[in-house]
């Protein structure tokens, strides 16, 4: 049985609420009681019939439903030569100042018959509402970069422990062309969030104007609806590209719906097509959804005619703000303690850097703050900063200013192999092996330096040549340790005052020898 077409009376209600009103189609339904579909059924066939709000006081009812329903059968030619502008228009508004007005201008300037302004309007909306590119509409190029992390989880397992290890997948996405970018991670955490957003950017090849992330910790450290608080790290992070964060607010779904819609795509045209395979590995895993991502924002929109990374390169990549030359400096905040040494260890490194020695006391420990990031420690002691040194992580090693040393170590340290191997040769050649030996003894020359003072300050007590002489017995023996050095002075120095006790009888005539007696 057909079904019964509502009454002459409802029909131009729905139409004179529809275009004197700013109710919605829900709405006129309500009031009519009528379904929101005929609302919308009716209201379309009207504007494609081309009759304008005027004419309808003096058009009989058969006219008018004559108009509508044949409107709704067969449309007409000047509508199928608007809707095939459409994905024009989809491209155009993405561009600065661009606006529906301007394009209806525009568009009347070549068609003089075309629609009027509001029946323009109303057939690119409905156009815009049934295809897949309604998300991106309203999003102006280099605009927005909304963020987010799937909820279902991927996984890789190890080749050497067959451990199953679940990972976190990164989704961002450009509002107004839709690019994705997507990348498995360990974490959620601040770092890892912080790099994801980066990598996005630099797959992007530049940043938005402002990112939307969902209310996640890592990016909002406070929830409001109207103030939230931004963690401090991802603030200096939007800083550092010259962006702004606005997260979604709470219980607001079209605040990230693009978001949403990027991981519902990234489940589909990702997730789905690595589902049979096994990865050993976090790069292995990341190899393989890029190579799928490269394949989903190179397929074609459903209505319009280009796909994601070619709507990209045509209205997004200019609007999109240069890169920093540098990447974002990831800073760490500790709490550490002064050592006796007056150095400080950064655990991740196990690496030593000094501070200023009077900052040493032993009871009670002296704690100060280390900031550090790729390149950079910094100490801070009472909010001041008092140090900072480039990072070295090199381990079990010391960074050491010598500002921050005492007097009697400040002395010490200016030395160097070459001073020491100089002043050496400056006592004997014999001695300046017995310091190169001593030098090259040691992993590193500086723990050398005071064994090398010890053995060239008994030049000092003991003479130049007297240093030189037994330096060369200790070469012969194949020594040099200062210790050993010390007891062959020591007996030389008996043996000297042996002589002087007991001196050589000197030759004289009147001795024989031992020829005599042969």
């Amino acid at each position: 049985m057909a079904r019964q077409r509502i009454s002459m009376k409802k029909l131009r209600d729905v139409l004179r609420l529809k275009s004197t009103t700013q109710m919605s189609e829900r709405q006129i339904a309500r009031a009519l009681n009528i379904s929101r579909p005929v609302v919308a059924k009716y209201w379309q066939g009207f504007i494609s019939s081309g009759l304008s709000i005027e004419q309808l006081e003096d058009l009989p009812d058969s006219v008018l439903v004559n108009a509508i329903e044949t409107a709704r059968r067969k449309p007409e030619k000047r509508y199928l030569d608007l809707v095939r502008r459409f994905p024009g228009f989809v491209v155009e508004l993405r561009r600065p100042g661009v606006t529906l007005q301007l394009l209806w201008e525009e568009y009347k300037n070549e068609h003089a018959d075309g629609f009027q302004y509001s029946q323009f309007c109303h057939h690119f909306q409905v156009w815009r509402d049934s295809s897949d590119v309604r998300m991106h509409i309203n999003h102006k190029a280099g605009d927005k970069m909304f963020v987010d992390y799937a909820g279902d989880k991927l996984f890789y397992t190890e080749a050497s422990t067959g451990k199953k290890v679940v990972v976190e997948t990164f989704v961002a996405v450009l509002g107004a062309s839709g690019l994705t970018y997507a990348e498995a991670s360990v974490s959620q955490e601040k770092q890892e969030w912080i790099r994801s957003n980066e990598r996005a950017f630099h797959y992007f090849d530049g940043s938005a104007a402002a990112i939307v992330p969902d209310n996640l910790l890592s990016a909002v450290s406070r929830t409001d609806r109207y103030e939230p608080d931004i963690n401090p790290d991802y603030a200096e992070f939007a800083e550092h590209y010259h962006t702004v964060i606005i997260p979604a607010r709470v219980r607001m779904a079209r605040d990230k719906a693009l978001a949403e819609n990027a991981v519902r795509l990234v489940y589909q045209r990702i997730y789905a097509r690595l589902r049979n395979r096994l990865f050993s590995s976090l790069e292995e895993l990341n190899e393989a959804i890029w190579e799928q991502l490269e394949k989903h924002n190179n397929t074609p929109f459903q209505r319009l005619p280009m796909s994601r990374r070619e709507l990209f390169e045509r209205t997004e990549r200019t609007a999109l703000q240069p890169l920093p030359r540098e990447r974002f400096p990831m800073k760490t905040t500790l709490l550490v303690t002064v050592q006796f040494n007056y150095h400080v260890e950064l655990r991740d490194d196990y690496h030593y850097y000094s501070v200023p020695n009077y900052l040493y006391t032993k009871e009670p420990k002296t704690k100060v703050k280390m900031v550090f990031d790729e390149r950079v420690v910094a100490i801070y002691y009472d909010n001041v900063r008092i140090a900072q040194h480039r990072r070295d992580r090199s381990p079990n090693g010391y960074t050491t200013l010598p500002e921050h040393m005492p007097e009697r170590h400040r002395a010490y340290a200016e030395w160097s192999p070459e001073r020491l191997e100089s002043w050496a040769k400056s006592i004997g050649e014999e001695v300046a092996q017995v310091i190169r030996n001593v030098l090259s003894s040691r992993k590193h020359p500086e723990q050398a330096y005071k064994a090398c003072m010890g053995i060239l300050s008994l030049a000092k007590k003991h003479g130049d040549e007297r240093l030189n002489r037994v330096c060369k017995r200790a070469n012969e023996f194949g020594t040099s340790a200062l210790k050993v050095i010390r007891n062959m002075i020591n007996l030389d120095l008996e043996e000297e005052n042996q002589h002087q006790l007991f001196p050589p009888i000197p030759d004289h005539e009147n001795i024989r020898g031992s020829q005599y007696y042969h």
